[in-house]
């Protein structure tokens, strides 16, 4: 029987979300699968996790795609990128979780190249008078991540409804981050 890499992949996202120090005989079990199937897809953890890094930043580059982040007002694209991100939300938080990720030479440039895009639209908007010009784009780009991670944590926990995780997350930074008059 040949085995569905992703679904492998998404059920140990899910699990690891919620425990971060599952061992690799419980990611087997969530994902249906025997240990020994696991360690023939990924030889150990370390593997599991740099392929887990790879989808994340994958589904995080075509939501930014889907979002089309460099078309229109700043904020609208930033509301637009917060939906298209919230499937993957929860595969975030366990990877923002995950310190050796961010860490050293072999940290995945696909990481540097997301986060040049999200500064660049926050860059845009400020450039356009959209955004506060008092917090960087760098600054904001984290807050971003930050409110996403937070939000996935809190539907996981039954904290906050799925439905209204999105609009949280963009009410919350937008509310903080949009110019206003004076």
């Amino acid at each position: 029987m040949a085995v569905d890499r992703e679904q492998v992949l998404r059920a140990a996202a899910s699990l690891l979300m919620r425990k971060s120090s599952a061992t690799m005989d419980e990611v087997a079990r969530a994902a249906g699968i025997s240990r020994a199937t696991l360690n023939r897809q990924f030889a150990g953890r370390d593997a599991l996790v740099r392929a887990l890094e790879d989808l994340g930043i994958a589904e995080c580059e075509a939501a930014a795609e889907r979002a089309a982040v460099d078309d229109g007002p700043a904020p609208d694209a930033v509301r637009r990128l917060v939906r298209e991100l919230e499937p993957a939300a929860g595969l975030l938080a366990f990877l923002y979780s995950e310190n050796q990720l961010f860490e050293g030479d072999e940290q995945n440039e696909g990481w540097a190249r997301l986060d040049a895009r999200l500064v660049a639209l926050f860059r845009r908007g400020q450039e356009a008078g959209e955004f506060r010009i008092d917090l960087s784009p760098v600054w904001l780009t984290e807050a971003l991540y930050g409110l996403l991670v937070s939000a996935a944590w809190a539907v996981c926990e039954g904290r906050i409804a799925p439905k209204d995780s999105s609009s949280n997350v963009t009410e919350l930074l937008l509310g903080g981050a949009l110019r206003r008059e004076k």
